[in-house]
């Protein structure tokens, strides 16, 4: 199978799941084609459409994930994930220290690094910075999918583990 298929068989495992609810930019609405056209599949009252606001949209993802859901919390390029670090890096990787153990939210967190051809999108739309998240987390668990051999042993744990995930996927490999 192609990198693409294997997305798309990931999000369809993923969205099996009744506590699922795939969140973010283009989940409803096509844009970035890389998210909207893996989640053709999904029923529709499993997503929900954000306006660009990445801070806000991880917040929204860790109440969910309190609240019993998993959160499929889609960050088109991975540049747009950094606007969210404050609560990725001082809240979700954080909660169960701060909550004596408490609280211990699920949050599976896709993102994507993005494709510099045929076309260069510019540099905030292109670059890679999976080593430096994996550094400053402590908790969560990021993967980088540099084939697709990877894709569904790697969403298969992140829905089997009891702890966050960041899932980093190459738009480069979606070119079939």
């Amino acid at each position: 199978m192609s990198y693409r298929d294997e997305i798309v068989k990931a999000m369809n495992m993923l969205g099996e799941n009744p506590r699922t609810i795939f969140i973010g930019q283009n989940v409803v609405y096509s844009g970035a084609t890389t998210v909207h056209e893996t989640l053709k599949d999904i029923p529709a009252d499993k997503k929900i459409e954000l306006p660009v606001m990445e801070d806000v949209q991880m917040g929204i993802s860790i109440g969910l994930a309190l609240e019993g859901f998993i959160p499929v919390s889609i960050y088109p390029r991975m540049d747009f994930l950094m606007l969210a670090m404050n609560q990725l890096v001082n809240h979700l990787d954080k909660i169960e220290e701060m909550s004596c153990g408490r609280f211990k939210p699920k949050v599976i967190i896709r993102t994507c690094v993005g494709s510099t051809k045929p076309l260069h999108p510019g540099p905030q739309h292109s670059q890679d910075h999976t080593s430096g998240v994996d550094f400053l987390l402590q908790t969560i668990e990021v993967v980088r999918l540099t084939r697709a051999e990877r894709i569904m042993p790697a969403y298969k744990r992140a829905m089997e583990t009891d702890h966050s995930t960041v899932l980093v996927e190459l738009s480069e490999n979606m070119r079939d």
